[in-house]
């Protein structure tokens, strides 16, 4: 296939500008540009009286435009029909094509090859590694673009949304089979406990556990670079005090965001006294069939109801779950355990997937302007 010609933009782009002094009484509809070509965007409605600009520029549907701030970071796209009539500053460029040389659409997807926005990001750079200037539109309008006829540019644009199409819905059921994934566990866990309250008596926690908060050796007798994960909020910034546990230990939240969540600790690592730790466990009980029941009681909603949560011992200990022969409990925690590497398995997968779908469209864009898609 004969090479396609390559044309700078001023010779299929026109700038336009429609400028427009702020109205008090007049309402404005304002534009920002999503990065990664991802395209224009309303940001916000705004009356005149409540902007600080003096001047503002309309946009009109099929112009091109882009941020002069942003655009080493792939901020380009097309005015839409829905988007007509909207407003922008002045760092954002518009341009009309000139009729019958360039299809706007085609322009967009070329503005999202990696290689263009590292020309880009050149044009961009300030006189330090660490500085950006604006990209000028007379660096934009240099810019050299292989451009067949209007007829193929169309071809390529749908061609390239055919594509994208097909990936998105990929995206799309990978995303749901991923969520349908996560909660496999948490709903076979409800499961189970809920026909293990039928077949096993209760008993409640306060007679099977005791908690305890602020015991071991504290933070201020130990070295603060130690490198342990901190369990129960607060990190390491002194806010509260930590307790070094030296064996994994079953944990729960206490106060705020992780109020009411259940964790088992490393081997080494901190708990700070916005927890409660399992000190004591009755001989009834296999350890990890705990931690299953006590997610499944759904702690959080004990605490209670203030600005900042907070779940006591107090609160737990009335609560009950099914204590079946420690067999059982093994046997229940064998088989959670075994579900819970399938859907980590299934999430790796999911994973790989997702990164090889995220590659797909570069790579189509890539072929459609070399024109061999």
């Amino acid at each position: 296939m004969k090479p396609w010609p390559t044309v700078r933009l001023d010779e299929v782009l026109t700038p336009t500008v429609r400028g427009e002094s702020v109205d008090a009484s007049k309402e404005y509809r304002l534009l920002g540009i999503r990065l990664d070509g991802q395209g224009p965007f309303l940001r916000e409605t705004l009356m005149g009286t409540q902007t600080s600009a003096t001047k503002l520029f309309r946009v009109a549907e099929g112009d091109f435009i882009y941020s002069r701030l942003f655009a080493c970071r792939g901020a380009f796209g097309v005015i839409s029909k829905e988007l007509d009539g909207c407003f922008v500053s002045g760092e954002f460029p518009a341009f009309v094509p000139v009729p019958g040389k360039i299809d706007v659409e085609y322009l967009k997807y070329w503005f999202r090859l990696p290689r263009v926005i590292a020309t880009v990001d050149a044009d961009c750079s300030g006189s330090t590694p660490l500085t950006r200037n604006r990209f000028k539109e007379n660096f934009f309008l240099a810019l050299e673009i292989p451009l067949p006829p209007l007829a193929e540019q169309r071809r390529v644009v749908a061609r390239i949304e055919a594509l994208a199409a097909q990936i998105h819905e990929a995206r799309t059921l990978r995303h749901q089979a991923a969520e349908e994934a996560e909660a496999l566990v948490p709903r076979s866990r409800a499961v189970f406990f809920a026909v293990l309250a039928k077949r096993f008596d209760t008993q409640p926690l306060g007679d099977l556990i005791s908690m305890s908060s602020g015991e071991g050796l504290t933070s201020s007798q130990m070295d603060d670079s130690a490198p342990y994960p901190v369990y129960g909020g607060g990190g390491l910034n002194g806010r509260y005090t930590r307790y070094l546990f030296e064996e994994p230990t079953i944990v729960i939240g206490r106060v705020g965001a992780r109020c009411g969540c259940v964790f088992v600790t490393e081997p080494k690592a901190w708990v700070t006294d916005n927890a409660l730790y399992l000190k004591e466990i009755s001989d009834e009980l296999h350890s990890p069939y705990l931690v299953h029941a006590l997610t499944t009681l759904d702690l959080r909603q004990q605490a209670n109801q203030a600005a900042q949560p907070v779940v006591s011992q107090k609160k737990i200990n009335p609560m009950r779950i099914p204590v079946p022969p420690l067999a059982e409990q093994r046997r229940i925690v064998a088989e959670l355990d075994a579900l819970q590497a399938e859907v980590d398995a299934l999430k790796h997968l999911q994973a790989e997937t997702a990164a090889e779908l995220d590659a797909l469209l570069p790579a189509i864009l890539d072929r459609a302007f070399e024109g061999e898609l």
